[in-house]
């Protein structure tokens, strides 16, 4: 079974080909959300092309981290690009909370 995934528009695709893939993922636009709500705080989401459930429920395909700030590291995972696009308003909304607290 493949782990290594493609999208077709917001859609994860298996992808069985490895040099498909790694083609696919050197010029991919993986990018789900990106924000930078206080200097130096970023916040991205991306599409991450391996299957992250690690034998687990899944897929786990799509990933949002927290670059700075308060909640640095912070990061969490999803299976599809709407549970992608939903975690990246959660995660920007606590950012822009814990740092207004932080100013």
């Amino acid at each position: 079974m493949s782990d290594k995934y493609i999208l077709d528009g917001r859609n994860p695709v298996k992808a069985d080909d490895l040099l498909a893939w790694g083609k696919w993922m050197q010029s991919a636009n993986r990018k789900v959300a990106y924000d930078v709500p206080f200097p130096g705080i970023r916040v991205s989401t991306v599409f991450l092309g391996l299957d992250h459930a690690f034998g687990g429920i899944g897929p786990i395909l799509f990933e949002t981290m927290v670059f700075g700030g308060p909640l640095d590291q912070e990061q969490e995972r999803y299976s599809t690009w709407e549970e992608a696009e939903a975690g990246h308003a959660a995660i920007l909304e606590r950012v822009k909370v814990a740092g207004d607290v932080a100013l």
